[in-house]
């Protein structure tokens, strides 16, 4: 194997342990990484750590697109399996199940991405294209819908006017034909699905709702019967 593909590969084999530490780090102390700290977890001078992240700020970056980029493989697996395609509210359950195990399973990550901002960050664009994958796997079954006729623009409660263009610009950009008023539905949905997790994962149901799984399916149905899903 030529020299170069031999650094190229032990390169990057020290930047996938180095985010495995910080993971670990996130399940402990939060965001507050420590770039000094994850080079001491791997008994490594810290000087050395920065040749392959120069900042925290870079490898919070690196983290958090690698979390939009799981998350948004497991949503997207979950739809996919769902073999009847036509089943738009089956689809729509089956990806926002997906994305409450994902958060239950990695609940450091799914707060580095959804919970409270980290002090002193700045998110580059990196972040929000990546973001934009997971919110477009529910878009993607409006979109199946009305184009298999299954889903029709009811009009609905009108929007205001400067929502209405800025959804018209999103629909533009990301989903050419389809209604405002559908994709104000599935941004509502989505958000709703989001903040369920949140609530689940940060304590705020604790001491009133135990049969958390089913609580969560019975809101996602709600959703999935506002939204329009046949």
């Amino acid at each position: 194997m030529p020299a170069a593909a031999i650094r190229a590969r032990a390169r990057a084999e020290m930047i996938t342990e180095i985010k495995a530490i910080a993971r670990r780090q996130l399940a402990t102390d939060g965001a507050n990484l420590s770039l000094r700290a994850v080079a001491r977890d791997m008994g490594m001078v810290s000087s050395a750590i920065y040749r392959y992240f120069p900042s925290r700020d870079d490898l919070l970056t690196a983290l958090i697109v690698d979390g939009y980029h799981a998350l948004a493989a497991d949503a997207e697996a979950a739809d996919e399996e769902v073999g009847d395609r036509a089943d738009l509210r089956g689809r729509w359950l089956a990806v926002c199940h997906a994305i409450r195990r994902w958060a239950l399973a990695h609940p450091a990550e799914y707060a580095l991405l959804f919970g409270s901002p980290v002090p002193g960050y700045a998110a580059p664009a990196e972040t929000t294209t990546t973001a934009v994958r997971i919110p477009t796997v529910l878009i993607r079954i409006l979109v199946d819908g009305v184009a298999a006729g299954l889903l029709v623009d009811t009009g609905g409660e009108s929007l205001p006017g400067p929502v209405h263009a800025d959804l018209a610009a999103v629909r533009d950009a990301l989903f050419p034909g389809l209604p405002e008023t559908l994709l104000a539905g599935g941004a509502l949905g989505w958000t709703q699905c989001f903040g369920s997790v949140s609530f689940e994962l940060f304590g705020h149901l604790d001491g009133t709702i135990r049969a958390r799984e089913e609580y969560f399916d019975h809101q996602m149905r709600q959703m999935a019967h506002l939204i329009g899903l046949p």
